[in-house]
């Protein structure tokens, strides 16, 4: 008898609906097979199907089963294709009733010898292929069950053991119910739980608008000073001011995640902005993402969100080489012989570093160790078209006592972001008609001309500034954006000479000598 079941398999965040035929054949002294490029994990499920009949009292054929996977030219691979495979055997060995009813459905699940069913990863681009493709319902392990719930106009079943699944056929698809997510209501509820706030920052009011500037562009920014200054804890407060994500954006950054194994066990929508903080000694593979079968990286991962990168001149130049197309496409393309992934990254950029190896050049109260030479030498571990994609440098200086010992409020995180927001408001309509670019740092050479128009009084301060300051050439672009920021900021229609003098002071590092 012949059984046709389906399952998916995801490549990059887009999922594809595989067809499993299986047929049992009345031939004695057969091994089972399955055909259509499978890889070994797929191979081994039939020693887990095998326990699993055992375990719950049915009947594995011992005649000739063959398992077709098709389109047989995509590489199947994962434990996922288990439950769907362990089904149609069944249904093809006439031990479930109503076995046609299974062709209704997209089933997946890895099972465990004794038939639990275990989590998968990629669910929530399986449920939109399975409701794009006219699937009636979805069944997947009880744990990923939300994740594919937030997919309407779907049913949607989680399931913890493959006995639940026989029976739901065998009772003409009762005995499960769907699960329902109120997908707006979870989502909203969350997106401004955050358990850090500026606030809680004493002093550093600089860094703290030069965050808020940052947030309102979409630009990149390095933040340069001494140890415990408090780089790393200004950056990871960055998301609690940007303004919130759209229900699109959720879905993308969800998608990723998903197929990355990265949601939490019953998670529903990404509901605040990710914050990505990977280790200096990341490959590129980790970074940008890849691998045999292409998974998304530390870049995708930080999709519409924030990538820290801590100590940026202790990674390797070629890790932060790799970075320098995809901060420009927001998309990385990973290639391999037989197929080709596009996986979104649209991230803002933010480093930190310390100004030497001591750590103390330019410290107010310490003097640096370093050799003569040194400081230049950590300074070039950094590439120049890297920085060219850094619009804010901003140096930390240490925080003095009496700001510490102050017990005076410090502005919170919410009146921030709405002034964030309100900025970010004005580009949007700024930019309605250029499809792509949401914010200021996303602006090309050209719109740069049409929207930063400065003065003459303005044009004659960025003058004296790039001839006293040795600024480099690179600087001009990022500084007109910045202003435009910082002009939006003050609901300011045009770029004053106020707005170019706070931006001409982020660019510390293009300062010729600025290392001595």
């Amino acid at each position: 008898m012949l059984v046709t079941t389906f399952g998916s398999a995801v490549y990059g965040v887009e999922a594809i609906t595989i067809t499993i035929e299986v047929n049992w054949i009345a031939t004695q002294g057969k091994d089972p097979m399955i055909v259509g490029l499978p890889d070994n994990a797929v191979k081994e499920s039939l020693q887990r199907i095998e326990s699993t009949f055992k375990t719950n009292d049915y009947t594995f054929p011992r005649t000739k089963v063959v398992v077709n996977m098709a389109p047989a030219d995509i590489r199947k691979s994962g434990t996922a294709f288990d439950l769907p495979i362990a089904l149609g055997i069944l249904g093809a060995s006439d031990q479930i009733e109503n076995a046609e009813a299974l062709s209704r459905y997209v089933i997946m699940g890895e099972l465990s010898l004794n038939g639990e069913i275990r989590p998968i990863k990629g669910a929530l681009p399986i449920a939109i292929q399975a409701r794009k493709e006219g699937f009636k319902g979805l069944i997947v392990p009880k744990v990923n069950a939300k994740e594919a719930g937030m997919v309407n106009q779907l049913q949607v079943f989680g399931v913890g053991h493959i006995r639940e699944v026989i029976e739901f056929f065998s009772k003409d698809e009762q005995g499960l119910e769907p699960v329902i997510i109120n997908t707006r209501e979870e989502f909203f509820n969350s997106q401004y739980d955050f358990e850090i706030d500026f606030s809680e920052v004493k002093g550093q009011e600089n860094i703290k608008r030069a965050l808020e500037i940052a947030a309102a562009g979409g630009h990149n920014a390095i933040l340069i000073g001494p140890p415990g200054a408090g780089k790393t804890m200004l950056a990871k407060r960055l998301p609690t001011i940007l303004p919130p994500l759209s229900l699109q954006e959720a879905l993308e950054t969800t998608k990723i995640h998903s197929v990355a194994g990265k949601l939490p066990e019953n998670s529903t929508l990404i509901s605040k902005r990710p914050f990505r903080s990977p280790h200096h000694t990341i490959s590129d593979v980790a970074l940008v993402g890849g691998g045999g079968i292409p998974q998304p990286g530390e870049i995708s991962l930080a999709h519409n969100g924030v990538l820290f990168l801590d100590e940026l001149p202790e990674f390797k130049r070629t890790v932060l080489e790799v970075m320098r197309q995809p901060m420009e496409e927001r998309r990385v393309t990973i290639s391999r012989a037989k197929v080709a992934v596009d996986f979104p990254a649209s991230f803002m950029l933010m480093a930190s570093m310390n100004p030497c190896p001591c750590g103390y050049y330019n410290h107010p109260d310490r003097e640096c160790s370093c050799p003569p030479g040194a400081v230049q030498k950590y300074l070039n571990k950094i590439s120049g078209p890297l920085l060219d994609r850094i619009d804010l440098h901003v140096e930390v200086t240490p925080v003095a006592f009496s700001e510490l010992s102050a017990i005076r409020p410090a502005e919170q995180s919410a009146a921030i972001r709405d002034r964030v927001i309100r900025a970010r408001d004005r580009q949007a309509e700024r930019y309605k008609d250029h499809p792509g670019v949401y914010c200021n740092a996303q602006m090309s050479s050209k719109m740069l001309k049409e929207i930063c128009v400065i003065n003459t009084v303005g044009a004659n301060l960025l003058k004296v500034a790039m001839e006293k300051l040795n600024l480099s050439a690179r600087a001009y672009d990022r500084i007109l954006k910045v202003s435009r920021t910082i002009a939006d900021l003050s609901q300011s229609e045009e770029i004053r000479p106020e707005h170019l003098a706070e931006a001409i002071q982020y660019r510390s590092l293009d300062r010729e000598g600025w290392a001595g």
